[in-house]
């Protein structure tokens, strides 16, 4: 017998589940690359951030932002915004305060 597609499989309702947690660990490490960002900008401490490692993650949000917008989905895309904002303050704190 056929599933009804009405009615949601387990596939899917875990699927659901995993994505939402995924969302809540991208912003929950986030919020953890806040203070390294203040550290930078406010202190003055640059030291023991790489450069390269930041420069890498920023390349791997864009990567991801742009493939979310191929695919057209937010769930992708949107987290990738705030990645490549943080990313990019990291790395302009470097530059400056490095």
């Amino acid at each position: 017998m056929f599933p009804n597609p009405i009615t949601p499989t387990a596939h899917t309702l875990h699927s659901d589940t995993l994505l939402r947690l995924l969302g809540y660990m991208s912003l929950f490490t986030m919020l953890l690359t806040i203070p390294q960002f203040f550290t930078i900008r406010f202190g003055h401490q640059a030291a023991g951030v790489s450069l390269v490692s930041w420069s890498a993650y920023l390349v791997s949000a864009v990567l991801w932002f742009w493939f979310g917008i191929q695919k057209n989905d937010k769930n992708i895309y949107l987290p990738c915004v705030g990645w490549i904002v943080l990313d990019s303050a990291v790395i302009l704190g470097v530059i400056i305060h490095g």
